[in-house]
């Protein structure tokens, strides 16, 4: 007896830790087959479950600057994987069947579907309430549509016979009251023209791919292009770039060089570009170390590189080419302000920096050049 519980036991020693892992890891089968149909799929450009991962992806910085690179390429990128599978679990409004049902959507074999689906919920199921809170937020912002649903189809009322003999007259009254009533319709709501169309691109991650000038003069036309010295946020001179639809709320400073690679800035806020991260002008301080995870760490205002980060302290934009510069409204208090200026680090979590409203003041995205 003593023996058989033995066996037991030392077989349950060798099964258990097998079955932990297949709930918390991947195969390298599993990791290629996904980064393939999300490629897939990506590369339609209107399949709604990519759209909605990708756009998590750049607002959340998962997907990094290139983001249409990093959904080609997931296999290569284990945390962008993990992000797209969280955001695929979000789509899905955390519920482990539509999770399948999205994965089936997506022509994945029953094993894969199951497979991926356990470590998907076993993974992030422990966000599930935060990301539904989060989704209902962009929901109602306007920052997503609803997700798609299968469309409820309503049987027509059946029809009424009409009483014998007033067959004619009843058809007659019921012609001529919906031709009144359309006619009432049609002088009380006057049709509106259509608003006019915006003919440009405003997606940042548009930008990343051009390579000159004259593709830039292609997509947002001459007069929305010059030429100009830029420099980054530290104050050096890069050299001749280009600054697009100049001296207005977009304007855009973009630095390209292949072999340092592109700086792309903004300055000016109520932009309508959508940049990687969701980051932006006059975004609050609060916002930006809730997209990086964590608090970072500042230079002291009024000082070298006042207000720029000094690090991101291993946090979601760490090493993903994110330059920031914030500024101080309420800096007429000595008493608060000089607690953050001059030659220090000031980590992002004094209270301090709440009270002197610390906003984003430029922004800076820079892409690092192809390896041969």
């Amino acid at each position: 007896m003593k023996l058989r519980i033995k066996r037991i036991l030392i077989l349950a020693a060798l099964i258990l830790p097998q079955a932990l892992q297949a709930q918390t890891k991947l195969t390298d089968a599993l990791i290629n087959e996904f980064s393939e149909k999300a490629a897939e799929r990506f590369q339609l450009k209107n399949d709604p479950i990519l759209v909605f991962i990708t756009d998590q992806m750049s607002r959340s910085g998962a997907g990094g600057l290139e983001v249409d690179k990093t959904m080609v390429e997931l296999k290569k990128d284990p945390a962008a994987l993990d992000a797209a599978l969280k955001y695929l679990y979000q789509y899905s409004d955390c519920n482990r069947q539509q999770l399948i049902a999205n994965l089936r959507s997506m022509n994945f074999a029953s094993n894969s579907v199951f497979a991926l689906a356990t470590y998907t919920v076993n993974k992030f199921k422990g966000e599930a309430k935060d990301l539904i809170e989060e989704k209902a937020t962009l929901a109602k912002t306007g920052q997503i549509g609803a997700t798609p649903t299968a469309p409820v189809v309503q049987a027509a009322p059946a029809a009424t016979a009409p009483a014998a003999g007033n067959t004619i007259s009843t058809g007659a009254s019921t012609a001529a009251a919906t031709t009144s009533a359309t006619a009432t319709t049609t002088a009380a709501t006057p049709a509106q023209p259509a608003p006019a169309e915006d003919p440009y691109d405003w997606d940042v991650r548009n930008i990343f791919p051009i390579t000159s000038q004259e593709q830039l003069v292609a997509k947002y036309g001459q007069e929305n292009v010059v030429t100009r010295d830029v420099y980054d946020l530290e104050g050096n001179n890069l050299g001749q770039g280009y600054i697009i639809f100049p001296d207005t709320d977009n304007e855009m400073e973009l630095f390209l060089d292949e072999n340092k690679g592109k700086v792309i800035t903004f300055t000016r806020e109520n932009s309508k570009w959508k940049s990687p991260f969701g980051i932006k002008v006059g975004d609050p301080l609060e916002k930006i170390v809730k997209v990086n995870g964590r608090n970072f760490r500042l230079n002291g205002f009024e000082w070298v590189n006042s207000g720029m980060v000094y690090s991101w302290d291993g946090g979601a934009m760490d090493g993903k080419g994110v330059s920031l510069v914030f500024k101080a409204f309420n800096s007429g208090d000595p008493k608060l302000y000089d607690q953050v200026t001059g030659d220090k680090k000031v980590k992002t979590d004094q209270s301090v920096l709440k009270k002197l409203g610390v906003t984003v003041e430029k922004v800076s995205f820079k892409t690092t050049p192809p390896q041969p």
